[in-house]
Parts: C-alpha cells; structure tokens; sequence
C-alpha cells in the first residue's frame, strides 16, 4: 500500500523520516510517495487535504482538524526550541505592535507566538522562511519571527534577538511549544493510523541509534548547511517527544487551541479526538 508523505527538506524532518522512506527499517508492506516542502506550503495544501500523512504546523493543524488526526511519533515540539523575534536594531517592546513584522506563514506556530506575546501586531507580511533575515536586513521589514536553521545563523549576519517568543510561550503558558505534528487523513482506519505511527517511531530510534552520524538523505537536502548547524537543528528539534507525544506533549495542543481561540486565530474548537491514541 502506498500512502502520500509530506514533510519539511530540514534536518529534523529528514532526521526521523530517512530509515522509514527510504526502507532501513521494515515498512511492513507500506511505501511512500514523499513531497518534501516548506511547512507553510504542507499548511496550504492541508486545507485541501492533498497528502494521507502531512506535517503540519499546530495553528494549520487546528483549521483542519475535521479531516486530519495528529499520530503519537513525529512531531516537533519541546523546550527552548521557539521562534525568534529578530531585528536590526534594539526596538524597545511597546514598539513591537506598530511594526512591519515578517512570519514564515500566516497558519504556523510562529505566527501564533508572535500573537500569543504582542496582540496587538497588525503589520504582518508572510514570506518563505529562508528569506526572514535579507528582508529585515534590506530593511523591507522591521523585524522577522525566524525558525528552522535561521536561529544558528541570524547573529552572524549582525541581526539581534528582540525576544525569544518560545520562551515567553512557555513562561506564560507552563507548557511545552507544540511547534508541529504529523498528521492522517480520518478517512484511513485507526489500525493503519496506529501502524504508520508505529513505523515513524522506530524510524526515530533507527535515526538515533546512528547518530551523530548525518545520512546521505539528511545531507542532501540540507541547503548547503554545514554539518554542525545540522546536528545544532536536530538537537534541538528531535527528542522525546518526536517518539511519543505522552500527555503532556497532548495537553500542549489543548492549551495551545484555548490561546488561538482567544485571540481570535481559531474559530471553533475541534468537536473529534485530535489524537490517535
């Protein structure tokens, strides 16, 4: 049986997928037709439901939560793993607001931090993630919400931290950043949901049990990156809870839906299980 796959071309999602799509562990009969694309282009095409399994951004995952059911292994979440709010100059907070901000997609995380921390934003401009810091640098915003590998490179390009929006999440909130998950169409049965993600977790154990060696599959898709930054990028993204969400990685969605509720970036609660298990 083969099942549409999408996840992100960065080192944490190439991390726990490599020994599962490209069969270095026992698929148990299952292959996959894999669309590697940034997380807000996976966002997008959740909305239609164009991939059996996705990952998906926590805030996206929410606006389809009727057609996608979040798996137990996979996902990408944690501790001082947040975005950063960045700049070219120091502005003091109550500026923050009035600024013209950069995002890396109006459905992620990222975007829902910056909210969570300053409500009050209303110039935001959504662009690819990788373009964040030239645009706050060429001045065509005044600050940028970075991810992914931006956060191990932003300081050498002479751009400074304005806040570390995962840290404000976790000091306000008590709970972990559910920055993603990985995600199945309801439409499949919920033995098949459990088996993929049974395979994904070993996929995971499989990477581990090799690391800190960095795969070919990992290598390639990295974007030039050099090999620290990468293991910096899987270090921080890939833990625990890339195995198994266990409740409290659960109780993060739930907290998380209550905030994107109030502020008004979520219209409904989800009425059916979010989670397979």
């Amino acid at each position: 049986m083969k099942l549409s796959l999408g996840f992100s071309p960065c080192p944490n999602d190439t991390f726990i997928f490599d020994a599962l799509v490209n069969q270095k562990i026992d698929t148990e009969g299952l292959s996959f037709d894999v669309h590697l694309e940034d997380i807000e282009t996976l966002n997008q095409w959740a909305q239609g439901g164009k991939l059996d399994i996705t990952k998906l951004s926590s805030l996206a995952y929410l606006q389809v939560a009727d057609q996608y059911q979040i798996l137990d292994a996979g996902s990408a979440m944690g501790k001082g793993c947040g975005p950063l709010l960045i700049a070219r100059r120091a502005w003091p907070l109550s500026a923050i607001p009035s600024l013209r901000i950069a995002i890396p997609g109006e459905r992620t995380t990222a975007n829902m931090l910056l909210h969570v921390a300053f409500p009050e934003v209303q110039q935001i401009v959504p662009m690819l993630f990788s373009q964040i810091e030239d645009a706050v640098l060429s001045g065509e915003v005044d600050a940028g919400v970075i991810i992914h590998e931006n956060r191990f490179t932003y300081q050498q390009k002479g751009l400074i931290k304005i806040m570390d929006l995962g840290e404000f999440w976790e000091t306000h909130t008590g709970a972990p950043i559910p920055l993603a998950y990985i995600a199945m169409k309801r439409n499949y049965p919920i033995q098949l949901m459990m088996q993929v993600s049974q395979l994904i977790r070993v996929s995971v154990e499989y990477a581990f049990a090799h690391y800190p060696q960095i795969s070919s599959f990992v290598r390639t898709h990295a974007q030039a990156m050099d090999e620290q930054v990468m293991r910096q990028h899987i270090d921080l993204y890939v833990n625990d809870f890339s195995l198994s969400l266990r409740e409290e990685g659960k109780r993060a969605l739930e907290v998380f839906q209550k905030e994107a509720l109030r502020l008004g970036l979520a219209t409904q609660a989800s009425t059916q299980p979010m989670f397979v298990c």
